[in-house]
């Protein structure tokens, strides 16, 4: 039985809706070249991002930049959603 009030410590970018704000926990992926691509574009645990668009590509705001990622990328990113 679950309870009411039942909350995710983290979710997948993926899984979030336009508008939803959120941050980072962690990335989860084998594929070394993702996790140099998200470090150079600064996406680290503990970055606050609010997703503006999930079509045709996921597109994020960090700060004062706008990130944009496929899918593969979005699924390896997890969030504290606020």
């Amino acid at each position: 039985m679950l309870e009411t009030g039942f909350k995710t410590l983290s979710s997948s970018i993926a899984l979030m809706h336009p508008g939803e704000s959120g941050i980072v926990t962690s990335c989860h992926t084998n594929d070394r070249n993702i996790l140099k691509k998200l470090m150079a574009m600064g996406v680290i645990p503990g970055i606050s991002i609010k997703l503006e668009q999930c079509f045709p590509c996921f597109v994020v705001k960090a700060g004062n930049t706008r990130l944009a990622f496929d899918v593969e990328i979005a699924r390896s990113i997890y969030v504290r959603i606020n």
